[in-house]
């Protein structure tokens, strides 16, 4: 029995370290490459562009750290997290390629 509490509570420091490290450094790596993206699809000026998609990014950061500690799952959060902050640094590195907006 005292093995198996033990078990449990070394798990949930695992999912909680793991939840943290998603929050924090992927979450910022995640909302850099979506402002990125937004601040070359929004209409209007580059500078323009620029400020409203850096200001919309503390949101975005707010609402994904939330979202870290919402989901049940540790290993889905990681995998959908990682598999948008792929497609996003896709999307971004083919902007600039077609010759999007810098």
């Amino acid at each position: 029995m005292a093995k198996a509490a033990e078990k449990l509570r070394g798990a949930n420091r695992r999912d909680v370290m793991l939840r943290i490290l998603a929050a924090v450094p992927l979450n910022y790596a995640l909302t850099a490459l979506l402002t990125v993206w937004l601040a070359r699809i929004l209409p209007g000026g580059p500078a323009q562009a620029s400020v409203g998609a850096t200001l919309m990014s503390f949101a975005i950061f707010a609402l994904i750290a939330m979202l870290c500690f919402a989901v049940r799952s540790t290993a889905k959060l990681w995998l959908v997290m990682v598999g948008a902050g792929a497609a996003l640094a896709l999307a971004d590195w083919l902007l600039i390629l077609w010759g999007g907006r810098l």
